[in-house]
Parts: structure tokens; C-alpha cells; sequence
């Protein structure tokens, strides 16, 4: 982002922040949308009125009071976690807020420029932007081509190109014109726009729980409900137990007690950091330039198990240019290029225009005027892979000139009724065994010759596969290119799988095939034709450069418009999920060392002899100084641990890539015996200190 604002947990306005609005969190409204801290919370309030009619009636109990007060501060360590996660976005809200500025907007009505304010834009509105003006609101580029300065958005100072009629057409509300003239067709209607719908998502006003989140709130709530069963009725076995032994009365089985029994057992820890889990996830995404439109898509980031890749700009440099002309026999080397440079005119792609940079630099050739009335321009287009100009002269006879793919071009010669010859085939195979990418030339029904396309693959690209393939993800290259020239650039990448001369039917065919195969499909996209395969897919990351149909499709959008985004996208989701497994490991394990503290506390007096000791005295295998202190160390370690796990909660587990069954291994032995063990030395130490006050 633009402002990196100071957003860590030691930030001392957001620590005030969010203490305040942990008292606010206290209205049962808000407490009841967290069952397990809303069960707490009534036990904190019933304790509460316990301690004031003892002291009302003259016979207060400091135990009690204690107990009263810990409850609470368990109630509100836990609505501090969600605070000052919430505060983390918030901050960030609050930095977009200061780039959104009201401005004049210059709006074009017949051709004549309109001043309005920014705000009574409306979708379909076309508006006129110059250097130095900025972009009033979100739209698309229909004229003209202009330097932006996005640094609002990315926090990238370094300007981007946005031009009409190609897949980085898209701009944003706020961003700033540095050069040239465009002319912007508006698509969003006033307080829908990026920047709002950014600013909503980040402060969770939108924020919904994903199916994990409400599968697992579930578990807890149900959790909690049988541990209240087993606490309500745990007097009546105490007095029939009691009864059949003759023993007396023990005073141990209060209701604050009880309560702090309860609270113990049930799984506050993970009730408790549960919404900052979430909360955070997004929060760390969006620190990596990238906005999520729900939790639901980072978690399921985290599932994916089949990533589909884009060659060009995501494992490749993306600058695949021309490089040379190899033409067929009869042909010089000069007509070949003239004639590729004139089909390329109307190629808008960055290969299309290279050929025509490359016919100049080597032969001195000038690109024509593409409005020359004997000329018909066929644009390229993903389905034909192809583009080309036929010729007209002043008999109206017609040269067709075209310049694509080897398959299309063979095609296209069959049809005029000519013939492919056999020494092209053999060079349009020898230069895409070397993972080049050739380009044919022809002219009515004859073969011209062949364009060398070169493009470099990404270093390091090889080693981020193989990281993805030992977590289990299975990476398929998509290219437009021949089948040998894709096999050449996939074994040189190290991908496990590609297509070749794929269409935007093709990617989404594929996406729908490995999701009826039980697969989770991520894929990433600029382009309208990417729309399609981008809404499929459960992952659909479209660039912020790209069309406003492409991000619109997609479940988030890359500010930094980078392709290799996608990796980085799965680790954070895989790290939500390891997160919010191995809190809930440690919480649910840590209840099974409280029940050594409490339950002996307030089980001692069953079945005990005149020395006050009886047979579950074996049980207090802690040896805690007393039952009071027994119970007041484990109400207080219970509140301890939400806040010491809240830095945790926030920054994630630390992510290794790893099978799925090594993940969990590694997470019971050290969140499973750690939440044994934790509580077992903390509460050991609090009794101590208690005893030794």
C-alpha cells in the first residue's frame, strides 16, 4: 500500500483503540456472535452478581471476587484479540481514506468537456484525463494511451502504461496521470468503486464467516454444551456421592466454582482467537498487495491443489519479441519481414508490435498508415491466432496477408488451396524443440517464411514448482503456443503439466474437468477471455491492470498486477488454515491439563478420611498448594493464554512447505504436546506465586 503505516500490536494507538473496544465487544448483541466467550460472559456476570449479594448479605469472599474478575478479563483478552486485528485493517482503511480525494471531474457530453464533481459520476459516464489530472473514478480506457501513477493503490512508484483495446485498459479512482491523453469510460457507480469496496473488506464491515469458520464454531458450540450439561449436574452426583459416604458437606462446589470449572473445560482459547485467525489472514494478503473479496477465497487458497499458469509473464519473462526471419526458399528475407510487419499492424499484442520494431530495425521499414483505404485489417484474436491485412488493388483483386501460429497458418494455406512446405514444418520444429516460439508467414496460398519469437524462463521459477509439487499441488502451464514448443518450455520450468494451444473454451473445459475430479483449481488472468475460466475457478486472481470484466470475475485482484502473485496466494491461505489448526490442537489439548488442576480441587473431599485426603487426592498430580489456589491458577491461566496467543493468531504459524500429512505430524507434536505441557508449567507457577502471596 501507498502509507505503511505503523500496524503492529505494540502500536500504542491501536493498543488504546482496541482496549476501548473490548468494553464495547461487552454488548451481548455483539458477544452472542462468539457462543463459546458469550458462555463465558454469562458466567462472569452470574459470578458478579454471586460476589455482590455475598457483600450485601456480609459475607464476601476475596476467592470469589477473584474469580469474578478473571472471568471477565477472559471475556475481554478475547474481544482484544478481535479488536486490534480489526484495528490492523481499520489502519489500513483509514491510509485509503486519505488517498480518495474529491476532485473535479472532467466530463465529456457530445464531445464537449463538462465540469462535475467526482461524486456525481455515474456508470457509462465518459470523462477526459490529462497529465497531471486524477482519475476521478474507476473505469476503462476507450481512447488514447497514458503513463499512471498507481502509487495510491500499490505503493509502487514506478509508473504503469494503461492504454485502450488490451488487457491493461483497467484504471482506478485515485490514481494520478503523468503523461498523454486518455479518454475514461466509468464502470463503477459512486460508493462502489475499488477503493470503497477495498475499504469496506478491510475494515471487515463485509467480513463473513467462511464454511471452516462456521463448521468449527459449530464443533465449539457443541463442545460447550456438553460440558454445561456435565457442570449443571455435577452437584447432584457430589451429594448422592456425598450421601452414600457420609461425608460432610465440602464448600468447594460454589457456583463460581462451578462456573470457573466450566470455563476451564470448554475451549475458550480457540473461541476466543478464532475471529482475529481470520481476520488476520486477510490482513496479511493484503500486506502482500492483494485484495481478497471474502475469507472464503484465502481458505480455500489454502486447499487448492491444482494451479493453472498463464507461460507467458508468469513463467516466463513475459517479453517474448521477435528476434529474426527465416524465410522459405525463393523469399528474401526482405519481403518476409515487409510482409510480417504488415500483418502485425493490427496486432495489438507486445509479439505483434516487436515484429514490426524488428522489420524496421533490420530492413529501415516504416509501418504504413493502418486508415490506407486498400487496406482491411484482420486483429488477432485468441481463437484464430492469427492476424493479418488483405491488399486491395484498383481492380478490387484481393492479396491476403497472414501472419499466426504454424497450425493456424497451415489452415489458412490448405484453405487457398497451396501446400505447407516440408523444410518450413522441419524449421517451425527445430525452433520450437529449443523452446522458441515460431510464427508463420504467408501470402494467398503461399508459405513466406518464419518469425523467431524468444522468451527467457523466470530464474528460480523451477525451484517454486518443485516447493509446490512437495505440498501437493499439481502446476499446469497454459500457452497459446505449439505443442513442442510447450513441452519445451515446461520441462525447462519444471511444470507437471501443460496445454498447448489453448483457447479461452480450452481453460475453462480444464478447470471444470479437474473440479469434477474433486480438485481445487486456482488461476490467474488479465483479459476479458479470462473472465470465464477466472469466475470457475475456486481461486481466480485477476491483475489490477487488466479488464474491469477480468477483476470483476475473479475472487481477488493482484494490486501489483504480478502473474507469479498465485504462489504466494496459496502460502498464505495454507498458512491461515495451519493457523487456525494448530490453535485449535493447542486449546483443546491445554483443557486436558486444567482438568488435573480443577477437578482435583473440587473432587478432594468425595470418599476423603478424617485427614481431609481421599483416593482422588492422587489425581492432583501438579501437587497445587491448596484447592482454592488450584482453582484460581487455572481461571488465571485460562485468561493468560488468549492474550499471550494473540501475537500468534496474528502473524500465523510459520509456514514450511510440506505434505499435508508431515503439516499435521509436525502440528500435533508441537501444538498437541505443547498444550499439554504449557499448562502444566503455567498453572504450576501461578499456584507458586499465589501461595507464596
Amino acid at each position: 500500500m501507498n502509507d505503511k503505516q505503523n500496524t503492529s500490536l505494540f502500536n500504542k494507538k491501536l493498543m488504546l483503540q482496541a482496549t476501548k473496544d473490548s468494553f464495547l465487544k461487552l454488548n451481548p448483541v455483539t458477544l452472542i456472535k462468539n457462543p463459546v466467550i458469550f458462555i463465558v460472559g454469562i458466567g462472569a456476570l452470574l459470578t458478579t452478581i454471586t460476589v455482590l449479594s455475598d457483600l450485601f448479605s456480609g459475607n464476601f469472599s476475596s476467592f470469589n471476587f477473584q474469580i469474578a474478575v478473571w472471568l471477565w478479563f477472559t471475556v475481554l483478552f478475547a474481544n482484544f484479540s478481535e479488536a486490534i486485528a480489526e484495528g490492523r485493517g481499520k489502519a489500513q482503511a483509514e491510509s485509503l481514506r486519505k488517498n480518495r480525494t474529491q476532485i473535479l471531474a472532467r466530463k465529456l457530453v457530445e464531445n464537449k468537456e463538462t465540469a462535475v464533481a467526482a461524486p456525481e459520476l455515474r456508470k457509462g459516464d465518459v470523462v477526459v484525463c490529462e497529465a497531471g489530472d486524477v482519475i476521478p473514478s474507476d473505469g476503462e480506457v476507450i481512447e488514447g494511451i497514458a503513463s499512471v501513477d498507481e502509487s495510491a493503490i500499490t505503493g509502487e512508484s514506478a509508473p504503469v502504461i494503461r492504454e485502450s483495446g488490451g488487457d491493461r485498459s483497467a484504471v482506478t479512482g485515485g490514481t494520478k496521470v503523468i503523461s498523454d491523453r486518455i479518454i475514461i469510460k466509468i464502470t463503477s457507480e459512486p460508493g462502489d468503486t475499488f477503493i470503497d469496496r477495498m475499504i469496506a473488506l478491510v475494515e471487515g464491515a463485509k467480513r463473513q464467516k467462511t464454511p471452516n469458520e462456521i463448521a468449527l464454531s459449530i464443533l465449539l458450540s457443541g463442545l460447550s454444551t456438553i460440558f454445561l450439561l456435565a457442570v449443571v449436574t455435577l452437584p447432584a452426583f457430589f451429594n448422592y456421592n456425598l450421601l452414600a459416604s457420609g461425608t460432610p458437606q465440602p464448600q468447594t462446589l460454589t457456583i463460581p466454582v462451578l462456573i470457573a470449572l466450566l470455563v476451564c473445560l470448554i475451549p475458550t482459547t480457540i473461541g476466543g482467537l478464532l475471529s482475529a485467525i481470520g481476520i488476520s489472514g486477510m490482513d496479511r494478503l493484503l500486506q502482500r498487495n492483494v485484495i481478497a473479496t471474502s475469507g472464503r477465497a484465502i481458505e480455500a487458497a489454502g486447499d487448492v491443489d491444482v494451479l493453472l499458469l498463464d507461460k507467458t509473464g508468469t513463467i516466463t519473462l513475459g517479453n517474448r519479441m521477435a528476434t529474426d526471419f527465416f524465410p522459405a526458399d525463393g523469399i528474401s528475407s526482405a519481403d518476409l519481414a515487409h510482409a510480417a510487419q504488415l500483418s502485425s499492424l493490427s496486432d495489438e499484442t507486445p509479439e505483434g508490435r516487436s515484429i514490426v520494431v524488428l522489420a524496421k530495425e533490420k530492413f529501415g521499414l516504416r509501418g504504413q498508415d493502418v486508415h490506407q483505404e486498400n487496406m482491411v485489417f484482420i486483429p488477432f484474436t485468441s481463437q484464430s491466432r492469427m492476424s493479418g491485412v488483405d491488399l486491395y488493388d484498383e481492380k478490387k483483386a484481393v492479396r491476403r496477408i497472414r501472419k499466426g501460429s504454424a497450425e493456424a497458418i497451415h489452415s489458412f494455406v490448405n484453405n487457398e488451396n497451396g501446400f505447407f512446405p516440408k523444410k518450413m514444418q522441419e524449421k517451425v520444429v527445430e525452433l520450437a524443440q529449443m523452446g522458441a516460439t515460431p510464427l508463420v508467414v504467408a501470402e494467398d496460398n503461399r508459405v513466406l517464411g518464419v518469425v523467431l519469437l524468444k522468451d527467457i524462463v523466470k530464474g528460480g521459477i523451477k525451484q517454486r514448482f518443485a516447493q509446490l509439487r512437495t505440498m501437493g499441488i499439481r502446476t499446469v502451464m497454459i500457452t497459446g503456443d505449439n505443442a513442442l514448443t510447450a513441452a519445451a518450455i515446461a520441462a525447462e520450468a519444471g511444470v507437471d503439466d501443460f496445454m498447448a494451444e489453448a483457447t479461452p473454451e480450452d481453460k475453462l473445459r480444464r478447470i471444470r474437468e479437474e473440479q469434477a475430479n474433486g480438485h481445487l483449481v486456482g488461476m490467474i488472468g488479465d483479459g476479458t477471455n479470462d473472465a470465464p475460466a477466472l469466475a470457475q475457478a475456486d481461486i481466480g486472481i485477476a491483475m489490477n491492470t487488466g479488464t474491469q470484466a477480468a477483476r470483476e470475475a475473479g475472487n481477488m485482484v493482484d494490486l501489483d498486477s504480478n502473474p507469479t502473485k498465485l504462489i504466494e496466494v496459496v502460502e498464505v491461505g495454507k498458512q491461515l488454515l495451519m493457523t487456525r489448526g494448530a490453535l485449535t490442537t493447542f486449546s483443546i489439548a491445554n483443557d486436558v491439563a486444567k482438568y488435573f488442576a480443577i477437578i482435583p480441587a473440587i473432587a478432594v473431599s468425595l470418599y476423603a478420611g478424617k485427614d481431609g485426603v481421599g483416593p482422588l487426592s492422587a489425581l492432583n498430580i501438579m501437587q497445587l498448594g491448596s484447592s482454592g489456589s488450584a482453582i484460581l491458577s487455572a481461571i488465571i491461566f485460562n485468561a493468560l493464554v488468549i492474550i499471550l496467543l494473540i501475537p500468534l493468531a496474528l502473524k500465523g504459524v510459520r509456514y514450511r512447505p510440506m505434505s499435508a500429512n508431515n503439516a499435521l505430524l509436525q502440528n500435533l507434536l508441537i501444538y498437541g504436546l505443547g498444550g499439554i505441557a504449557a499448562p502444566f508449567i503455567g498453572i504450576k507457577l501461578i499456584d507458586l506465586i499465589i501461595n507464596s502471596l
